[in-house]
Parts: C-alpha cells; sequence; structure tokens
C-alpha cells in the first residue's frame, strides 16, 4: 500500500486590512466640508454701559436719545411716532447700511456738541435674536456704547 503523503498546509497569518485608501476618503471628505463650510463673520465685541440699580437722576441728557425699533419681521426703524422711518426691511441681510450712516450722522452730532450719543432700542418679542445682534454691532461698529432696551414709545 502506499502511503499518502499528506503536505503541510501552510499557516496562514493574521488577515491583514489595507485602511490606506480609507483614510484617503476620510482626509478628502475632511476637506470637501472644511471648503463647502460657511464662515460666519465675528460678533464684534460690545462694551456696553447698563443702568444701574440706583435712582434715576433728576438731570436729563443734553441730547435727545435716538429710539431704534426692531419688529418682528426684522424690519429696524428710527425715530418714534410721526417722526419714524423705515430703513432696513429685509431681514436676510445681516449689514444695516442704512442704519449705519445714520448712526454715524447721529454719533458725530453728539460727538461735535459735546454730548455723548444715547441709544433706546425697542425690540419686538418675535424678532430672531440674529437680528438684535445685527443692530448691535451696528451700533458697535460706530462707537456707540450707551445702549438702552426700553418699552415702546409712541
Amino acid at each position: 500500500m502506499a502511503r499518502h503523503k499528506k503536505s503541510a498546509v501552510p499557516e496562514e497569518g493574521m488577515p491583514e486590512l489595507d485602511i490606506s485608501s480609507l483614510i484617503d476618503v476620510c482626509f478628502l471628505l475632511l476637506i470637501y466640508f472644511i471648503v463647502t463650510s460657511t464662515i460666519t463673520p465675528r460678533e464684534q465685541d460690545l462694551g456696553m454701559a447698563l443702568p444701574a440699580n440706583s435712582p434715576p437722576s433728576s438731570t436729563q441728557p443734553k441730547i435727545d436719545p435716538m429710539f431704534i425699533k426692531v419688529d418682528a419681521a426684522g424690519a429696524v426703524f428710527t425715530g418714534a411716532g410721526d417722526a419714524q422711518q423705515s430703513l432696513d426691511t429685509d431681514a436676510s441681510v445681516r449689514e444695516l447700511p442704512l442704519l449705519n450712516s445714520q448712526l454715524q450722522l447721529y454719533s458725530a452730532a453728539a460727538k461735535s456738541a459735546g454730548n455723548n450719543p444715547l441709544v433706546q432700542i425697542w425690540v419686538d418679542p418675535g424678532t430672531t435674536q440674529q437680528r438684535v445682534i445685527d443692530v448691535l454691532n451696528a451700533l458697535a461698529a460706530v462707537g456707540i456704547s450707551s445702549v438702552t432696551f426700553t418699552d415702546l414709545i409712541e
């Protein structure tokens, strides 16, 4: 009888997984998401003088404060009553060019009179917070730091 010789089966090592192509795909996805993301501008730091808990003073400011109204749709108005003017009405536009120009005029007039420009803001409860931040950024860009949130003045 012939003996059959069994050949030894070579032992297989640990199976290897080549992940170099997976790493390439991950880096490509990372680059894609970085390039397609929108970078929002940094909000300006606002140094505001908030009212203290002290009783109101009997002296009136020498300059009338500027009233800014932001309604629920995000439209920005200045003035009160019959003197109210509609400025920037498109809430999707973050820059407020008409408000900026009016704030620059008001700030220049107040500083030329030797006074500190004062601004009072009324915000509708339905307004987005981003729109209020846009108004505050416009105030900071002009250099107005005396800001008060107030009730609606008709």
